[in-house]
């Protein structure tokens, strides 16, 4: 079920009077005015008196996000000072003060106890007992058995670090080359979600601190979508910028075949859509399922030599696990931002045009190239003094292929094996099926392509046949409309449409690894709902195909910001 805005502002409301409508009526109670509870600022001031906490807490409630832990933590002392010591009460008065506030404050049987009026008990998880001064010792709340001290001290490390990942920063893990050599291969970062502004969490009902899938299980969710929260995005410090490198979900990455997660499902049937269209010239062709390989033959024999449309997808559906992942629950990509809402965009024989000028060129960017020799390659030592990534370079008899950029290629042509560097495009022309927007009234490729205009919020399009390609995912995925093509004519929620005006900002990502990027090329598209955080700095770089006492560890990676 998802909840829309109007509802989350109606929430919010109640929530906020019912909890300081019940602060009002505890703050009497403790001996202090009613009033002072809704005056803002100054309600912390005096809700610290109340607790007998030290004023230093107010430097803890006023950093933005780690303020609402500061919060939390709040309501659950005020519970306890009325004697509720029972997880079963608090933690769920905690996460609804709105109800139970007010009952604390109206209702004349709870008693408010200051610290040193608190009955002497010894605290479990749920249940408590009385005991004396002595055993007691010298806490004024009482004495905690070990378990209740490691389940609190446990709450409270969760909730606190579960709301730093969400709202202020989390640490990613760069598993592929995408980026290289910008960043590399066994790269730690850390990346600001306070940038943009952090993304209020869709799918609020999760496993802390994963994902998509439970640890220990190889494809069962951590999250249920049964209730899911709108797109909502607090404030951020400065807007996404043009060549920021950006952490954000897979847009394709909506349904996903779970035997085949490192592949888009949408890649995947459009591949298998092309093999029953000419099933013996594709019989023989290979894919990999889990570690294994396989023939289209195999799916043919299985299923039917037969083709009609919706074949492939019917294929996919009975051979495989397929699931649907909401958009916060993709999987998450970082790539650099090329182009923001309204730019133009064009690549010409592998240079990147915006707005009708050469684009920013990352100081490391890469390129396929074959380099030519006389039968001695580059060996490993050489490979590993250039910082070639070895998963990107591959040696032959006479010739190399490897993802290099301008001082590798620079540094290989002066060998004295080396015949020749050629860099590896694509010709203008070609059209690559599995290059955006997978139309042949389009030919592009990953060297050619364009021009194309970046989606932004409120502009207009013309739809007709030679268009709705472009902006087909935009209207049905992403802005959740019912989209229908019949007879030439496109309807959009039942009603025919000519035009189509646009509820968000897109953006258009690329990998600095130009040739061994799957990014916006492939796949379009990234709408501002998607966007994560920025990228912000190296916390650690560990090169894989290294030992750890040789040169493991690259320390001169460490702490450095992403440029």
């Amino acid at each position: 079920m998802d909840l829309s805005i109007t509802f989350m502002v109606v929430f919010t409301i109640i929530y906020l009077i019912g909890t300081f409508l019940g602060l009002w009526k505890i703050f009497e109670k403790a001996g202090y005015a009613g009033w002072k509870s809704i005056v803002p600022v100054y309600n912390m001031i005096v809700w610290l008196r109340v607790l007998e906490r030290p004023m230093w807490w107010l430097i803890f409630i006023a950093i933005p996000y780690l303020s609402i832990f500061m919060f939390f933590l709040m309501v659950w002392k005020t519970i306890r000072r009325f004697g509720k010591t029972s997880y079963l009460v608090l933690i769920p008065a905690t996460c609804f003060p709105c109800l139970y506030f007010p009952y604390l404050g109206f209702s004349r049987r709870e008693v408010f106890h200051k610290v040193a009026e608190m009955p002497k008990l010894e605290i479990g998880l749920f249940s408590s007992r009385q005991i004396s001064g002595r055993e007691a010792g010298e806490s004024p709340e009482g004495k905690k058995t070990k378990a209740r001290e490691w389940c609190d001290a446990i709450i409270y490390a969760v909730v606190a670090a579960h709301i730093i990942r969400t709202f202020m920063f989390e640490f990613y893990k760069i598993p592929t080359s995408s980026m290289e050599s910008t960043l590399m291969v066994g790269d730690f970062l850390c990346v600001s979600k306070m940038a943009y502004g952090p993304r209020v969490p869709q799918t609020f009902i999760q496993f802390p601190f994963v994902h998509h899938t439970l640890p220990l299980f190889k494809y069962h969710k951590s999250y249920t979508d049964i209730v899911r929260l709108p797109y909502m995005r607090m404030p951020g410090y400065r807007p996404l910028q043009r060549n920021d490198a950006v952490v954000f979900n897979y847009p394709d990455g909506d349904t996903v075949i779970l035997q085949r997660q490192n592949e888009s499902y949408y890649g995947v049937l459009r591949a298998l859509e092309r093999a029953y269209r000419h099933p013996r010239a594709h019989a023989g062709d290979y894919y990999m399922c889990e570690g294994e390989w396989h023939t289209y033959a195999e799916l043919f024999n299985k299923y039917g030599w037969d083709n009609h449309p919706g074949k492939a997808r019917e294929v996919l559906a009975a051979e495989f696990d397929v699931v649907y992942r909401p958009s916060d629950k993709r999987e998450n990509y970082i790539k650099r931002c090329v182009g923001v809402p309204g730019d133009e965009l064009r690549i010409v024989d592998g240079v990147l045009y915006v707005n009708g000028e050469k684009a920013y060129k990352p100081e490391k960017q890469q390129f396929l190239y074959q380099v030519s020799h006389n039968g001695v390659g580059l060996n490993q030592t050489v490979r590993q003094r250039l910082d070639i990534n070895e998963e990107d370079y591959h040696s032959g008899i006479t010739a190399d292929i490897g993802c290099l950029h301008d001082a590798q290629v620079n540094a290989i042509r002066s060998m004295s094996n080396v015949i020749g560097v050629e860099c590896l495009l694509d010709t203008a022309g070609y059209a690559d099926p599995d290059i955006f927007p997978y139309d042949p009234r389009y030919p592009w490729n990953k060297d050619n392509f364009g021009p194309l205009r970046i989606p932004k919020m409120g502009e207009t399009v013309q739809l007709d046949d030679s268009t709705i390609c472009l902006y087909r995912r935009i209207i049905k995925n992403y802005e959740g409309h019912d989209l229908q093509e019949r007879d030439g004519k496109i309807y959009i929620d039942g009603v025919e449409a000519h035009q189509y005006t646009f509820a968000q900002n897109y953006y258009w990502m690329m990998g600095d690894n130009r040739h061994n990027s799957a990014d916006s090329r492939f796949w379009g598209f990234v709408p501002e709902d998607h966007i994560a955080g920025r990228a912000a700095f190296v916390w650690l770089s560990l090169d894989k195909f290294k030992k750890l006492g040789d040169g493991k560890i690259r320390w001169k990676r460490m702490y450095k910001k992403i440029r």
